[in-house]
């Protein structure tokens, strides 16, 4: 049997969000450059790699966000393409189905288990029923909690996804730019505190945005990633805010409700954030960042092919955002 070395979480000591922009992934990256302990474990490639179309289990969230149909898509076209078979769950935004089709995937002695959260906490408890398995975790685009996988005593193979950090702070550069760094700024955010990207995101924005002393986040609202959700609390935040003249929306289904919350109330509010699926931008949403799904789903094959090939994973893949401006319409699959 192979075997890999990897960093396994121990005690590292907790981050914080508002304090700094490093989130522990669970792959013990951090433990190095935060100074925390990280201990050398050695993580074996399973008997069932060796298997000509070895299964790939791949857990997403949904199929409802037109991000997570390009993610499915670029696992099963990956797969195919690098000898693997890909078999993908839907968890219909449950975590508990989540957490049971993950039981059910392991039960079938899969090569390796790819997992984008349907939340951050409750994850954790997927990725100590991998290892109690001895299936190695490759999580893509929903960090999986911290304290909580810490709690479970759980280890990821490898994070992949969006520098999402630093795309909240392009899009507050996109906001400086366009409204001046003097500007007056009440800025509300459509966000969902629940998933750590999408906190992480809030950050970038928020200390790149404090580079205008006259901003000031007035307002703050959960879109729960859903378009309806988003349209429903951006048009009670509006009516709760008359000066408001920005929103950062920080998901692209956050972004779609408001853009159609802004048209409804008729005010003149600008919509920035990570892109909504299919729309360009225009004066009433000036500019977006986009990540790549389908990308993110066919490198994680590609990391698990090179484990499976005798490569010791990267503990963390950070994926560059695609920036859209005023009169740019995304390409398929380009989402936030």
């Amino acid at each position: 049997m192979k075997l890999r070395k990897v960093l396994a979480l121990s005690s590292l000591t907790a981050l914080s969000l508002a304090g700094c922009g490093a989130v522990d992934t669970g792959t013990g990256a951090e433990a190095e450059s935060s100074g925390g302990e990280g201990t050398a474990a050695e993580v074996p490639v399973p008997e069932a790699c060796s298997q000509k179309g070895a299964l790939v289990s791949v857990l997403l969230p949904n199929q409802t966000n037109p991000y997570y149909v390009a993610m499915k898509e670029g696992f099963e076209t990956a797969a195919a393409e690098k000898g693997f078979k890909a078999e993908v769950q839907i968890a219909e935004d449950d975590d508990a189905q989540q957490l049971a089709q993950a039981e059910a995937a392991l039960q079938k002695n899969p090569c390796a288990l790819a997992l984008n959260p349907v939340k951050s906490e409750p994850a954790a408890a997927i990725v100590k029923a991998a290892n109690d398995a001895g299936v190695p975790v490759f999580t893509v685009n929903v960090i999986v909690d911290e304290s909580a996988l810490s709690a479970q005593g759980g280890t990821i193979m490898q994070y992949l996804g969006a520098d999402n950090k630093a795309g909240g702070s392009q899009v507050a550069e996109m906001v400086l730019e366009d409204m001046g760094k003097d500007a007056e700024l009440n800025i509300g955010f459509v966000t969902e505190p629940d998933e750590v990207p999408v906190a992480i995101r809030d950050e970038g924005f928020t200390e790149t945005i404090s580079g205008n002393p006259n901003a000031k986040v007035v307002a703050k609202v959960d879109g729960n990633v859903v378009a309806t959700d988003s349209l429903s609390v951006t048009s009670d935040m509006l009516q709760g805010n008359p000066d408001l003249n920005v929103i950062f929306a920080s998901t692209g289904p956050a972004a779609q409700g408001a853009i159609e919350a802004v048209k409804a109330a008729g005010r003149d509010v600008k919509v920035y954030g990570f892109c909504a699926p299919d729309l360009a931008t225009d004066d009433l949403y000036p500019g977006c960042v986009a990540q790549e799904p389908a990308d993110y789903g066919k490198r994680v094959i590609e990391q698990i092919r090179s484990f499976v090939d005798g490569e010791t994973p990267e503990a963390e893949i950070l994926r560059e955002l695609k920036a859209f401006r005023h009169g740019e319409t995304l390409a398929p699959g380009e989402v936030g």
